[in-house]
């Protein structure tokens, strides 16, 4: 298990001179050649999932296969919520599985964004997960991903991030360069200074979205100037449609399975590409001993109730409550099995970190719900937080 916090991840790759790629996923075949590359690299690698893409792929299903194999792969792995646009998707994502997510709300006016951003920095943080903001505007220019990302490209002020940050507490910051999302048109005209400015102000990881198109030179140069974090993705969905359009013109008459057969291969020779290109390649033992597992809490309470009291509601109502709370990954309620057991009711509320522990306490629908109807009705009970070991 090497779900670690990504916040730990991108710090390592900024102090020590390499990024870490970000790789978007639409499907298994995505995901799982992601995984096979990071670990063929021994490297880091975010597993990352663009709410742009949702039309694609159900999230709450992607997200259950995403957690499980970067739980399953030895490797150092973050999972990311990219082009979040909202609160409320930052939440969902959190409770899903992301331990890391990116609020996009880089089309508004400054001090729109600063507030957007801020709300979900002051949620996420309560999670103990990290935040990617954006200033600046990174358009689209042709291939896939341009259509999400219309209208010119705004380059970020170096003096409006420095504000930026310390209003907003953002972990990582995208900035606006001159990259584009989807394919590059023509030679890059990538503004260096602008990007070193904004590193010497800041001091936290940067990330570059629209990394396809760039060459060996370019991604140095992004890398020494504090680029930690590198978003891609036309390149391998450009990678993958050119092995399907193969498959169409050797397989006569072929389904699906012909027709996507050996899609993964090129997407990870070019992940692996990336990967070694970057720096990232050979970090994972450095990584796994400098950051923090990321491992969920157990809130479990064993209870009894008054004689009256209607458990069925109870329990109802509290799954209905706490499970909306930011960071409470489920809300799991029994009743024993056992005639004549100390106790006869059970919660178990999985918290997704430890730092839920507090801003769950003094969430004020918990307050509520554990004032109103939970303390007054299981005045003998017993609670105890675990985490996994």
């Amino acid at each position: 298990m090497a779900l670690v916090h990504m916040r730990d991840l991108l710090v390592h790759a900024h102090r020590n001179g390499y990024a870490v790629p970000a790789f978007d996923l639409v499907s298994l075949d995505f995901l799982e050649a992601i995984v096979r590359s990071a670990e063929a690299c021994q490297a880091p690698v975010i597993l990352s999932l663009a709410e742009s893409h949702f039309e694609y792929f159900d999230f709450e299903l992607a997200m259950a296969a995403t957690e499980a194999a970067a739980r399953r792969t030895p490797m150092p792995v973050a999972i990311h919520l990219d082009h979040g646009a909202s609160l409320d998707s930052a939440v969902k994502a959190i409770r899903l599985g992301c331990n890391g997510v990116m609020v996009d709300a880089s089309t508004l006016p400054f001090d729109e964004n600063v507030v957007a951003t801020r709300a979900v920095v002051e949620m996420a943080h309560g999670c103990g997960v990290p935040v990617e903001g954006e200033l600046g505007y990174v358009a689209g220019v042709e291939g896939e991903d341009a259509e999400k990302h219309p209208g010119e490209v705004i380059f970020t002020s170096p003096e409006e991030a420095e504000t930026y940050v310390d209003r907003t507490g953002v972990d990582f910051l995208a900035v606006s360069i001159g990259t584009v999302h989807g394919r590059m048109r023509g030679e890059p005209q990538l503004d260096f200074d602008r990007l070193a400015q904004i590193n010497e102000r800041l001091g936290i990881p940067l990330v570059i979205h629209g990394g396809t198109g760039l060459s060996d030179a370019h991604f140095r140069a992004l890398i020494e100037r504090g680029v930690a974090k590198i978003n891609y993705y036309t390149a391998l969905a450009d990678a993958a449609g050119a092995r399907i359009r193969e498959n169409v013109a050797t397989a006569q008459g072929g389904g699906y399975t012909a027709l996507v057969k050996g899609i993964q291969q090129p997407m990870q020779a070019e992940m692996e590409r990336c990967t070694r290109l970057w720096g990232a390649a050979g970090r994972a033992d450095a990584l796994l001993a400098d950051c923090e597992p990321w491992t969920p809490v157990d809130h479990l309470i064993v209870y009894n109730l008054q004689q009256g009291a209607d458990a069925a509601a109870l329990m109802a109502e509290g799954r209905r409550v706490l499970g909306a709370i930011p960071g409470v990954r489920e809300v799991f309620t029994g009743t024993s099995i056992q005639d004549g057991a100390s106790y006869r009711y059970c919660w178990n509320v999985r918290f997704c970190h430890p730092a839920v522990v507090d801003s769950y306490r003094e969430h004020p629908d918990h307050l509520a719900f554990a004032d109103r109807l939970f303390r007054p009705a299981a005045g003998d009970r017993l609670s105890i937080d675990f985490r996994a070991s």
